[in-house]
């Protein structure tokens, strides 16, 4: 399949769409997602905050991008103190992004564009205002009295063991009226809930049967690893010092300085994803979990995803921090996660809203940003797995600086300066440059709008054919149309320094990808029996000199075999 710059979005969305059709249950394997933070897609009703009827008047937008479905971030019932990770109700929409029947429009819309619908389910833990803890922290024997993690306080009064919060402190909090303490891996407000509790896990399959019921398609499991501790308590042991150096450098908080083990990544998970694969498999839905672990992650994704009664996919963090990996380091996670899991299934994503963008992270040390960014994404679109985008990232847009007295996110008010959270990569999509705030909002945004977004919004870039969002556009079809880009075998070859190498395989088709991450061109010589030819369409010019493909810095070549 062929395009050439003058091709509208529709032929792209068309083209990706028609390949993907047919593919019944297994839609998801080698999908591509569109992530959307819904606070921040676009404002239906004029209180500076995204809303569902935003979603759905944005969703052509989406589906001219080519990709497959949806994944739309937490917009159920809650007090917000974690911006919709804290729920109060499990079987409801938020005022703030609108009702029931707003989603179910919504749902009604993708489906007729074509588009798969992934909600957020954040199950490891609750709002303390949902009725369920309430209930619970009322007295030590009501109906609900150990659907959470409750436990007694040392002999000193001090907490049962040395685990940690992720939002700093210790992951215990007093409450006085049980006289007990309970257990919140993230902050006061969000007490973890007991899977070790067969009646809790009935509970939240049943709010999962609700959605289902709506019609959605999958969801994206929130902290999927956090679901169980150790049911006796056991302290946490100290990281490997070089371990500990590697996090504290990336992330300088205590938290860091502990293996977690106990707290969570426990064994006792796996009989909750079969449980829940079971209910997905009667529907015909699919679950992709996040590993928050940055150590063994890789291992973690292909324990979860391997075999029929697991989770279908899941991503960690190996791709989601730091600056551009050398090409050596992306090689080395996919062989691991390969061997660990040869029939597991990955979801790799370089951006999402929990962390920094990587059209800031990955263009630090480059002199062509650009360039960099268009070989992310073919890097991203040709690995062996499915993939999940960020709102924006199609348009390259950067992490916002955002002023302290405008941070909102509590994990970077508790840890400025030296950690400025998740704000500067959840501001308001860019739709329109000339109009007030992008497009997004008539009043002020809940958080800023920088000048910088608003030079790139869609409207800009829809109308230059060369831009990064027409070539995302025609990237995505380039995959669709190929087998072995979406589902097939990857194999990695030897490449010179800062050139990332390999095949892709599937039902007779063969294809060899490279990719230079340097900023200097490169000739990789080919292996004995290859003799490429290039395929129009995918964007790189990398080109046959020889017996060997010279490539620009950050330029790629696809070519078959």
């Amino acid at each position: 399949m062929e395009f050439s710059l003058d091709d509208r979005p529709a032929d792209f969305a068309a083209a990706s769409h028609d390949a993907a059709a047919g593919r019944g249950a297994d839609w998801w394997r080698g999908c591509v997602l569109y992530q959307i933070y819904p606070r921040s897609f676009q404002d239906s009703n004029g209180d500076g905050i995204g809303d569902l009827a935003g979603i759905t008047r944005r969703l052509g937008h989406v589906a001219s991008l080519g990709v497959d479905g949806i994944w739309i971030s937490p917009f159920m019932t809650s007090p917000m103190k974690d911006f919709g990770y804290d729920i109060s109700n499990y079987r409801d929409v938020d005022p703030i992004f609108g009702t029931l029947a707003d989603f179910d429009a919504l749902v009604a819309e993708a489906h007729r564009l074509g588009l798969k619908v992934i909600i957020d389910q954040v199950l490891s833990h609750s709002s303390n205002l949902h009725p369920w803890f309430v209930e619970s922290r009322s007295s030590r024997d009501n109906d609900k009295a150990d659907w959470y993690v409750w436990a007694d306080p040392k002999p000193d009064g001090t907490p049962p063991n040395n685990w940690l919060s992720v939002f700093g402190g210790t992951s215990w909090k007093w409450d006085s009226r049980r006289r007990q303490y309970y257990l919140h891996n993230f902050l006061t407000s969000q007490p973890d809930l007991n899977f070790h509790n067969p009646a809790v896990r009935q509970a939240l399959l049943d709010d999962v049967r609700f959605w289902l019921d709506r019609g959605v398609d999958g969801f994206r499991l929130d902290t999927a690893n956090f679901y169980f501790h150790d049911a006796e308590l056991t302290d946490n042991p100290p990281l490997d010092p070089g371990l500990q150096s590697e996090m504290m450098a990336s992330r300088n908080q205590p938290y860091n300085f502990q293996d977690h083990i106990h707290d969570k990544n426990r064994p006792e998970v796996l009989t909750f994803f079969a449980e829940l694969r079971a209910l997905l498999d009667d529907y015909g839905a699919m679950a992709v979990g996040e590993v928050g672990e940055r150590i063994r992650g890789v291992e973690l994704m292909a324990e979860y995803t391997t075999g029929s009664d697991r989770l279908n996919m899941c991503y960690a963090f190996d791709f989601l921090s730091g600056n551009m990996p050398p090409a050596q380091s992306i090689r080395a996670i996919i062989e691991r996660f390969e061997a660990a899991g040869p029939d597991g299934w990955a979801c790799w994503a370089f951006s999402n809203h929990d962390v920094e963008r990587h059209a800031t992270r990955w263009t630090v040390e480059s002199r062509d940003t650009e360039k960099t960014l268009r070989l992310a994404a073919g890097i991203l679109l040709t690995l062996r797995g499915s993939v999940c985008l960020y709102q924006g990232e199609e348009l390259g847009l950067t992490e916002a600086d955002i002023a302290y007295e405008d941070l909102v996110d509590p994990y970077g008010i508790n840890f400025w300066p030296e950690v400025k959270g998740r704000d500067g990569c959840r501001t308001p999509m860019a739709w329109e440059a000339g109009s007030a705030h992008a497009g997004f909002s008539d009043v002020r945004p809940w958080l800023p709008v920088p000048p910088e977004h608003a030079a790139r919004a869609v409207d800009a870039m829809e109308a230059e054919p060369a831009s990064l969002l027409n070539f995302y556009r025609r990237l995505i079809a380039f995959r669709a149309a190929h087998p072995a880009l979406r589902s097939g075998a990857i194999r990695f070859l030897d490449a010179p320094e800062g050139v990332l190498a390999f095949t892709r395989e599937r039902e007779g088709e063969r294809l060899l990808c490279l990719f230079n991450l340097t900023d200097r061109p490169a000739d990789c010589p080919l292996p004995a029996g290859f003799d490429p030819r290039p395929i129009a369409g995918s964007g790189f010019g990398g080109r046959r000199e020889g017996e060997s493909i010279h490539l620009d810095d950050h330029d790629g070549f696809i070519g078959a075999l």
